[in-house]
């Protein structure tokens, strides 16, 4: 984990990376993401800002979608916490300078599936969760928000070419995987680190912080599952690159999934998440804790072997 060369309280520090993330990200991004886009709006701008209220009724704003989102993560994840970063007089090579050898990115490879097949009843459960009829009120609401954030998100991945899928890889995998780790892992849990002084709370509040980002309680608990696990293999390696690689290939292979089925090549619709079955899932398992612990003692013997 990294250490600070300005001397700063650790838990201000996640708040002002937060505020200023989110700013940066669901604001001035999205604006100058906007501004980016309308070349590629086939219309007038008054017709575009129209259509900023329900982008999925007009198919000419499917590629400004696309690089609004796009811009924005770039902006509010990447750029502008690499800019505070430089403030903090800590280099954002820091996160990436170690080399990776082949051995965890193939462990990181099938951890990723094997996870995926485990927490496939998490993703069924939590799609499904019902609430008290006392809460009845709330869960409309999250209904609603979830209904139309789907609405979006079908809207944004339904991709008409080839062209659309690759800004698709970009805008949804590549820039999330890097920005994300960035802030929740690289910024957010190194600052819990540093505060509390035990990892595994670290790992798991930044975890869930980045869950609760993401404003999608019905994708809540395996988005926090998916988080600790990309702690812990960033923790683990002392390289981010793992986790952004985890991170990457759990959007991507998403993306690529949606369009294949799109194109009429795979049968699974995985917008319609349903569990594994039981066998799997347990199979599944005790696979990926075995991996995580090979992972884990790859990386304990490497380190001790540099310190002979």
């Amino acid at each position: 984990m990294t250490e600070s060369t300005v001397p700063r309280n650790p838990f201000i520090t996640v708040l002002i990376t937060l505020l200023v993330a989110f700013f940066s990200f669901q604001v001035a991004g999205s604006l100058i993401g906007f501004v980016l886009a309308i070349p590629f709006y086939p219309g007038s701008i008054s017709e575009m800002v129209k259509s900023l209220a329900a982008p999925e009724d007009d198919p000419r704003m499917k590629v400004p979608m696309l690089i609004m989102q796009g811009f924005g993560s770039f902006f509010g994840l990447v750029l502008v916490p690499a800019l505070m970063l430089r403030a903090w007089r800590q280099p954002l090579t820091q996160f990436f300078n170690k080399k990776i050898p082949l051995l965890p990115i193939i462990l990181t490879f099938v951890i990723l599936g094997s996870f995926m097949v485990m927490i496939s009843v998490v993703i069924e459960w939590n799609q499904n969760i019902t609430f008290p009829d006392f809460m009845a009120g709330a869960e409309k609401w999250m209904r609603e928000m979830e209904d139309k954030l789907a609405e979006t998100t079908e809207f944004m991945t339904h991709f008409d070419s080839f062209g659309q899928f690759l800004i698709g890889i970009l805008v949804i995998a590549v820039i999330p995987a890097f920005g994300e780790e960035i802030v929740f892992r690289g910024i957010i849990q190194n600052e819990l680190y540093r505060g509390t002084k035990n990892i595994h709370v670290a790992i798991w509040v930044s975890a869930i912080i980045f869950s609760a980002f993401h404003i999608q309680f019905y994708g809540f608990v395996p988005r926090m599952l998916l988080g600790a696990l990309f702690g812990y293999l960033y923790y683990w390696s002392g390289n981010l690159s793992l986790a952004v690689l985890a991170h990457f290939l759990n959007n991507g292979i998403s993306v690529m999934a949606l369009y294949f089925y799109q194109q009429g090549k795979i049968p699974i619709d995985i917008e319609k998440p349903e569990a594994a079955p039981l066998p799997a899932v347990l199979s599944a398992t005790v696979l990926t804790f075995v991996l995580l612990f090979g992972f884990k003692k790859y990386y304990s013997d490497l380190h001790r072997l540099s310190e002979k």
